[in-house]
């Protein structure tokens, strides 16, 4: 990161947030997967609002992530390099919360189209 004063930081840091960076893609792209498949191949159980709710739900869960994954990673690497505290990032609350909300969608889904 040129731009960046500071000191390069040790590079087994930098490495780590590459790789944590990384995870959170993964998981972004797992979202949308999912996402896909719940609004193609999820029967409607009589309530295909709700399929098609809970498939774009994963889908912007999962663009959203993928978005903020990539701040996370530049504002961890400013703090590394200015030898300041790591910051707090909204996606593990988002992550939680959505994955909460899908799941009980998914609960609805299931015990309505019974």
């Amino acid at each position: 990161m040129p731009d960046v004063p500071g000191d390069e930081p040790d590079y087994r840091f930098t490495l780590a947030n590459e790789r944590t960076f990384l995870a959170w893609v993964r998981t972004a792209l797992a979202l949308v997967a999912g996402g896909v498949a719940v609004w193609q191949y999820l029967p409607d159980m009589g309530l295909p609002v709700l399929r098609s709710a809970i498939g774009i739900g994963l889908v912007v869960l999962g663009t959203v992530l993928a978005a903020l994954s990539h701040h996370r990673w530049r504002i961890t690497q400013r703090a590394m390099r200015l030898g300041r505290p790591l910051p707090v990032g909204p996606q593990v609350p988002l992550v939680a919360v959505g994955v909460t909300v899908v799941a009980v969608a998914v609960l609805v889904l299931v015990v309505v189209g019974r």
